[in-house]
């Protein structure tokens, strides 16, 4: 039987795991949320959510420190991960995967557990890695990069930690960055003549009415002349990345 792919679709998803607190322990998935994305709209088509029973329940907390956060009885009767494994194959296999630091942690755990269950793992035909995207060409202004701090830096709201709403926050993450960054590749003079001449706005504090000085989120020094180099050499490199020639024109219709 034919596999069917779809080289030009994005995957964005997400896992939420056990977090290993000894030597030799493993990592446990224990959900996983994935929205695919329309490449020219950047619209989410469909979407899937499921949580996972590892096969041995004590590894998963009997409480959770968020409000929503996933407990053993929230996974008690839930699937095992090979009872979902066929779903998620077909999900990812064959499209653009996205989704944050999912290089080094995401893509690594999804191989883990199709080899646990003897199955071969799905194979993307992309990956956008929206941390070190955006760590080299958003720089550090968000502070650690981590997406609770990218969302509270654009007032997305408070990240959740579920991997469905994780999914479509990094969505609008990305949106915005882009925004952002088209917004500096488009006027370089204009912003760089202006944010050069302080590296402080003044604002009007709603207590007092006084003038306040606000940092701003770039550094002295022209570091907006390099970000703006940085943000034409994505440009360049996105002629021949569909996914992110998308985003950018995405990001030219929100301020049309």
């Amino acid at each position: 039987m034919e596999i069917q792919t779809f080289p030009h679709e994005m995957v964005f998803f997400d896992l939420e795991t056990t977090v290993p607190n000894k030597t030799g322990q493993h990592f446990h998935i224990l959900e996983f949320g994935a929205i695919i994305v329309c490449p020219r709209k950047l619209e989410e088509l469909e979407s899937y959510t499921t949580l996972i029973q590892p096969k041995d329940l004590s590894v998963v907390s009997l409480r959770s420190s968020r409000s929503d956060g996933i407990t053993r009885d929230k996974v008690r009767e839930a699937p095992s991960f090979e009872d979902v494994a066929e779903k998620i194959y077909g999900l990812l296999h064959g499209r653009i995967w996205a989704g944050h630091n999912i290089r080094r942690f995401d893509c690594v755990r999804i191989k883990e557990a199709f080899a646990e269950i003897g199955k071969a793992a799905p194979e993307p035909s992309g990956i956008i890695d929206s941390l070190g995207l955006l760590s080299d060409k958003f720089g550090k202004r968000a502070g650690n990069m981590k997406m609770a701090s990218l969302a509270a830096y654009f007032g997305l709201g408070v990240q959740k930690h579920r991997s469905l709403d994780d999914v479509r926050m990094n969505l609008e993450v990305l949106k915005h960055c882009a925004t952002v960054l088209f917004l500096e590749s488009t006027l370089p003079n204009q912003l760089e003549g202006q944010w050069q001449s302080s590296s402080k706005i003044m604002t009007r504090s709603r207590s007092n009415k006084q003038i306040a000085p606000r940092s701003m989120p770039y550094s002295k020094g022209g570091s907006l002349g390099k970000m703006t180099q940085n943000v034409k050499n994505l440009l360049s490199k996105a002629q021949g990345n569909q996914a992110l020639q998308n985003l950018m024109k995405h990001s030219h219709s929100l301020i049309r």
